[in-house]
C-alpha cells in the first residue's frame, strides 16, 4: 500500500477512534450525520469490509446506498478494486462490487 493511502485509511482510523467528530460538522447534505447514531464504529466497517474481501481498506466513508445511509469501504486485492457497503447498524456486508472505475487507478495520485 502505498504511503499516501496508509495515511488516509490511518486518519480515517483515528477519526473513528475520537468519536468521529470531525466527520460529523457539517452541512444539511452531509451524510456523516449518521455516524453518532450508528451501532457499527467506521473502524469495525473497515474490518469487515477487509474480511469480507480479503484485502486492504484504502479508503472510508458515508454514502447513501438505497436510500439509507451505509459505510462505503474501498478495499484493495491484488489488482483489483472492490466498493463494500457495510450496515451502519449491523455490521453486515449489503453489497460488494468489483469498481472497474478504480481499477489499476490505487496507486496513481489524484
Amino acid at each position: 500500500m502505498s504511503i499516501r493511502k496508509s495515511i488516509l485509511v490511518i486518519a480515517a482510523l483515528a477519526a473513528a477512534a475520537a468519536g468521529v467528530s470531525a466527520f460529523a460538522a457539517g452541512g444539511s447534505g452531509n451524510d456523516a450525520r449518521i455516524i453518532p447514531n450508528a451501532k457499527v464504529s467506521l473502524s469495525q466497517a473497515v474490518t469487515a469490509a477487509e474480511q469480507h474481501v480479503g484485502g486492504t481498506a484504502s479508503k472510508a466513508e458515508v454514502e447513501t446506498h438505497a436510500g439509507k445511509p451505509v459505510y462505503d469501504v474501498e478495499v484493495v486485492k491484488g489488482p483489483q478494486v472492490f466498493d463494500v457497503k457495510i450496515s451502519p447498524d449491523q455490521g453486515t456486508v449489503i453489497a460488494a462490487v468489483a469498481d472497474k472505475a478504480d481499477h489499476d487507478d490505487h496507486d496513481h495520485q489524484d
